[in-house]
């Protein structure tokens, strides 16, 4: 047969269609209906060769409008085991097209499927042409069976065999482009796999983390369908397609991987001493023995042994309480700079402070537990976040995953960190991120405070609004989302 010059650029354009179909199920379908345009068929089928049997994926008849997994919808139907009677299952074991005139007059294969079917559905299925879809590298990943060629008076006919090498061309186009997409899925399955493994070593080196970092994911999932049904209804000017949200949850999934290396006594400190507080207590347990020790060697009066024994146990009780206060007033700043002046003296006449230098500066924090070292060390998690994510390579569909999670941080009026960046410099997703992140620690338990409500979190998130810090479009989406 020799092709006109319209068939050629038909089939050109075809082939080019084939590679560049971005969406795998619509690809499977295309493929099936041009093929059956190629050859002027009635009906089709595209098999899928999964755990050694052939998968139905795409089923049509054009006579009795029958249109099956065109939209990756399950077809009910069993699968065609790689047996050779089966002459799908044989064309893929042997790679070889089959062209058969009229299967009623044809006893080489089992076609007692497709009798069945057309006893049951008054269809008649005469000729056939199968074709192995096979990849560049010779792997056979499904079968393409198509049913009744058509003249042009739409009487059955046999598949003309001039047309089994177009085909076959075709299908191998399509082999290598729904390998493509397969190796492609494969690597964005093995990128999610990664990152959820580093969430999971995220959020399970401390219990204060929890499930803060799938819960940020899935939070910001939320938004962004939440803006998504706002765009559709014209109350939002940005659409986030799929590659934008799967782009944002990696993003979120990442958000926190610098916390792995922020040393564990600063993130889980629950109090303005933390771990230090044994210290503490084990220490004025012996100034009171260093006390005693004077007493009982007549260094000093029973009386004056009272009153030093009183004020290092009023003392001790003091720095209790201010251990765990909410906020530091000045009255209590004050007393804890007149302890920090405060000693012991030992038997031998030596003096000891009360409180080391740390210590006082880690009981006059005015509000929370850290003190501006340890916040600074906290906050450089954002930095070693940026700085593990440079190391690793982000094809195109996720370049955008690592600019997002350095920037969970950061808001709008510049006061936030670690590049005090403003509205200009932040997109959607970014803040999308911010408030994910901060509603979720709100509402979460962490060493510094006990979880609040969704309606108390909710309005500090619209205060930080309305001081400028936070993109109110979003916070009142999120609201939609926790509140229905």
């Amino acid at each position: 047969m020799d092709l006109t010059q319209q068939e050629l650029r038909k089939i050109i354009s075809i082939g080019i269609e084939l590679a560049t179909e971005k969406n795998r199920n619509k690809l499977l379908d295309k493929i099936l209906k041009k093929s059956m345009d190629v050859t002027n068929c009635d009906a089709g089928t595209l098999y899928v060769l999964e755990d050694n049997a052939l998968k139905f994926k795409v089923m049509k008849t054009l006579s009795m409008n029958i249109s099956q997994g065109e939209n990756g919808e399950e077809i009910d139907l069993p699968p065609v085991p790689l047996k050779e009677e089966n002459v799908c299952a044989y064309s893929a074991i042997h790679r070889k097209v089959i062209n058969i005139e009229d299967v009623w007059c044809n006893d080489t294969f089992d076609f007692s499927g497709p009798k069945n079917y057309d006893a049951m559905t008054g269809y008649h299925t005469e000729s056939l042409l199968v074709i192995p879809l096979a990849n560049h590298e010779g792997e056979v990943i499904g079968v393409m069976q198509l049913i009744n060629a058509l003249d042009e008076n739409g009487q059955i006919i046999v598949f003309n065999k001039e047309y089994e090498f177009v085909i076959l061309s075709l299908a191998s186009q399509a082999a290598i482009a729904i390998s493509n997409m397969r190796y492609t899925e494969e690597l964005k399955e093995q990128m999610w796999s990664f990152t959820e493994a580093l969430a999971t070593a995220i959020d399970e080196r401390t219990p204060y983390n929890a499930l803060h970092t799938r819960n940020v994911a899935d939070y910001s999932g939320l938004l962004i369908d939440e803006l998504n049904r706002e765009y559709e209804a014209g109350e939002y000017p940005e659409y986030f397609d799929t590659q934008r949200k799967e782009q944002l949850i990696m993003g979120a999934f990442l958000h926190d991987i610098g916390k792995l290396i922020v040393p564990l006594e600063v993130m889980n400190k629950a109090t303005r001493l933390g771990e230090r507080l044994n210290i503490v207590k084990d220490r004025f347990e012996l100034f009171l023995c260093y006390l005693k020790i004077r007493f009982l060697e007549n260094l000093i009066s029973k009386e004056e042994y009272e009153k030093e024994k009183t004020y290092l146990e009023d003392t001790l009780s003091y720095i209790k309480e201010i251990d765990i206060k909410g906020y530091l007033p000045d009255e209590d700043y004050e007393k804890v700079a007149q302890i920090a002046e405060a000693f012991c003296v030992t038997p031998d006449d030596k003096k000891i402070p009360l409180l080391t230098e740390e210590e006082v500066e880690c009981l006059k924090i005015r509000k929370g537990t850290l003190t501006d070292k340890e916040r600074s060390v906290m906050e450089d998690h954002v930095n070693m976040t940026m700085k593990i994510l440079e190391k690793v390579h982000f094809n195109r569909y996720f370049k955008d995953c690592p600019v997002w999670a350095g920037q969970h941080h950061e808001t709008l009026n510049g006061t936030g960190y670690p590049k005090h960046l403003t509205a200009e410099n932040l997109s959607v997703e970014s803040r999308i991120l911010t408030v994910a992140d901060i509603y979720d620690a709100l509402i979460s338990d962490r060493p510094y405070k006990k979880p609040m409500s969704k309606e108390k979190a909710l309005d500090i998130l619209q205060s930080m609004v309305d001081d400028g810090r936070l993109d109110g479009k979003i916070v009142r989406a999120l609201k939609k989302c926790v509140l229905k």
